[in-house]
């Protein structure tokens, strides 16, 4: 086999791996986790006076939730306490 199929057939098994790579890690279950983003780096529901992704005003804003491994949300630990489930204004 020359060196170019070689490192055609190279390419072809990486690019094969990197997508089935990519395919389990979207296929991990996410939860809406609330107080646990840094300002402007949540992903939705941002509270009032904000559209929606990017928009949380502080970081752990209470309102704001970020999408993070199904079952890890509650045992996340901020500066403002822990994550939560559910929105809250306080």
């Amino acid at each position: 086999m020359s060196h170019a199929k070689t490192a055609t057939l190279a390419a072809a098994v990486a690019t094969a791996i990197a997508s089935s790579g990519a395919a389990l890690a979207a296929k991990v279950e996410q939860e809406k986790c609330y107080g646990v983003a840094l300002k402007g780096k949540n992903d939705c529901a941002a509270g009032p006076g904000t559209t929606c992704a990017g928009t949380s005003k502080t970081d752990y804003q209470r309102e704001a939730w970020s999408l993070v491994p199904k079952g890890t949300c509650l045992s996340m630990v901020t500066p403002k306490g822990h994550g939560s489930l559910q929105p809250s204004d306080h």
